[in-house]
């Protein structure tokens, strides 16, 4: 005789499957959840790496910025400097040539001419005087000249005083300096001297 089976295997199936489930939904949210704390701890980790990495860059970076600066700086005192001493070969290379300037106009100054000022500013001279006559001025002019120190005479003033008390004429010139070289002895004493 067949035997009937009438316990509820169907429902203990089901609970068993059930049961099943839920393990397989627990066991997979402990993965994800475990899955999920290694990758942001992973990510933390990687963040930190990268943040130790870039405060390494910032404080070479700045070390950097100071050495920039310090450079700049001296590339600034290099300039000054060199300036300085170009300004001092200038200096050392014209020295002679105000004593030049001075010998010519004595030259140059004709009888009857005197000098009452003397200004010199860059390359141009303006010279005051008083001669006897406006002639002697024009003749101050005509060697001036002729000079090898000064050149290009304008003549900007010329009074005629009255015939008492021996005065002819004021006058106010002004002179071009010539750009000279100082001969070669000159210029190697000027050298051997800076050294």
């Amino acid at each position: 005789m067949p035997r009937i089976n009438l316990l509820p295997w169907r429902e203990a199936q089901r609970k068993q499957k059930k049961q099943e489930f839920l393990l397989s939904i627990g066991a997979a949210i402990a993965t994800a959840a475990l899955v999920t704390l290694i990758g942001r701890w992973q990510m933390s980790a990687a963040i930190e790496h990268q943040q130790q990495r870039n405060q390494i860059l910032t404080d070479a970076i700045a070390q950097l910025d100071k050495k920039i600066e310090e450079i700049v700086g001296l590339e600034n005192q290099k300039r000054r400097l060199l300036a300085r001493m170009e300004i001092i070969e200038t200096l050392q290379r014209s020295r002679p040539v105000i004593v030049h300037i001075f010998d010519e106009i004595v030259r140059t100054l004709p009888d009857g001419v005197y000098l009452t000022y003397l200004k010199g500013q860059g390359d141009r001279l303006e010279i005051r005087g008083v001669a006897q006559s406006s002639t002697r001025v024009s003749a101050f002019m005509r060697n001036i000249d002729n000079s090898q120190w000064l050149s290009e005479p304008s003549l900007a003033v010329v009074e005629t005083k009255g015939r008492d008390a021996g005065r002819g004429a004021d006058f106010t010139l002004s002179a071009k300096l010539r750009s000279q070289t100082p001969p070669a002895d000159e210029a190697e004493a000027a050298t051997v001297a800076a050294k």
